[in-house]
């Protein structure tokens, strides 16, 4: 099983960067509930707490794109090492902004400015992996690696944020954060031998080559959907677990069922498919979809582990699937956009899922709110069923540069 890994962590840089990666993209499991936990310790109110951090992701979702747009026209040396240090800044500024009581304006602006600039880390280590291998199956392997990489971000960082929070200082899990954030990525962008060349738009190149949006269309509703999923699911799992009398198992639910997707993900890398990721991406949102379904009916927080572990098995090779059609389709000077497009979906879809399940719980109580869940993973799985079943770029249905 760890042939496939091996061979791909064997290229020259490979194991560096892909680790640099996952120091750099901490924050994106750290900072929205490092914000929550700052704000709320210094004014009360976990109201304003959710809103200044619904402003960061926001801004986030919505200029993800337009990073993703500079890094394949001007390269990720320039555009990384420039937004993380507007980041690293910005995010200073928010916590000098809550410990000195300005006026509270200031903390959504520099939220908002934050959550623009967090740089596209995720994105640009895919587009790194595309560029250095070769086989489409060895692509396959690594994106399953950052799959499992992204499955241990988001089971480490709430951890850490949270005991830095509580145990040293409101503010200390976002600073943390954002020095890991800053050297990580200043360091990734010093790593040029890896990195794929720029794209700069030239008229005397033609014009720019299209994106393949047939796929790209379908592919994005897919990851919004499964980010409205995601969003409602953890909410719905913390109050089917206060409900149940024992509130903090509900970070134990969680994390059972990120481990199923870990678990699930570095199975998919060591897995040599012979059908395309168009099937996979199919099957497993409807897989997803189904998974949802029976959490409805559960009333035992054991058995609830058990079901969210076995449903956490179709999230990543999912995942997987969609980032390995968007590389086989989109033409390689737009690619970190296209990864941002996916990106952007799954954290745009988060905030929504979170509130339309908050309301189902506190009108119908938390089983019932689970069906918002199912429903998200029907329209993913509808989405699905609407990909083109044959796009990549060998099949000269998207054009090269020039």
């Amino acid at each position: 099983m760890l042939t496939s890994y091996r061979r791909i962590l064997a290229k020259p840089g490979a194991l560096l960067f892909s680790m640099t990666g996952l120091v750099a993209r901490l924050p994106i499991s750290m900072i929205g509930l490092g914000i929550v936990l700052l704000v709320s310790a210094a004014t009360g109110s976990y109201g304003v707490a959710g809103a200044i951090s619904a402003a960061y992701m926001l801004a986030n979702a919505g200029f993800a794109i337009l990073q993703g747009r500079l890094l394949d026209r001007l390269g990720q040396g320039r555009v990384l090492a420039t937004a993380s240090i507007a980041f690293g800044v910005a995010t200073a500024l928010l916590v000098a902004s809550v410990q000195a009581d300005w006026p509270v304006v200031w903390t959504y602006v520099f939220a908002a400015v934050g959550g623009a600039f967090l740089p596209q880390v995720g994105s640009s280590v895919r587009a790194r992996w595309s560029h250095v291998l070769d086989r489409p199956a060895d692509v396959q392997t690594a994106f399953a690696l950052e799959a499992v990489l992204d499955e241990a971000v988001f089971m480490i960082g709430p951890i850490l944020v949270a005991v830095l929070a509580t145990t040293w200082h409101p503010a200390a899990g976002i600073l943390v954060a954002v020095v890991a954030c800053v050297g990580g990525t200043l360091f990734l962008s010093a790593q040029r031998a890896t990195a794929p060349r720029p794209h700069p738009r030239d008229s005397s190149d033609g014009p720019r080559p299209p994106m393949p949006w047939r796929s790209v269309v379908p592919l994005a509703v897919v990851c919004a959907a499964l980010g409205v999923l995601f969003g409602a699911a953890e909410v719905t799992t913390v109050a089917f677990a206060e409900e149940h009398g024992r509130k903090a198992a509900s970070g134990v639910l969680l994390a059972l069922w990120a481990f199923g997707s870990l678990a699930a993900g570095a199975i998919t890398g060591a897995i040599h498919w012979r059908r395309g990721p168009a099937l996979r991406v199919r099957w497993g949102a409807l897989a997803m979809a189904c998974a949802m379904v029976p959490l409805h009916f559960i009333g035992s927080i054991p058995v609830m582990g058990v079901v969210l572990f076995v449903a956490g098995f179709a999230i990543a090779p999912t995942l997987i699937g969609a980032m390995s059609l968007t590389e086989s389709v989109v033409p390689p000077g737009r690619l970190t956009e296209g990864m941002a497009i996916m990106q952007t979906g799954l954290v745009a879809g988060v905030a929504p899922g979170a509130t339309l399940s908050g309301l189902v719980v506190d009108h119908q109580g938390a089983s019932a709110a689970y069906l918002v869940s199912a429903g998200a993973g029907l329209v993913a799985a509808l989405a699905a069923q609407t990909l083109p079943r044959s796009r990549t770029r060998s099949t000269a249905e998207v054009p090269s540069a020039g």
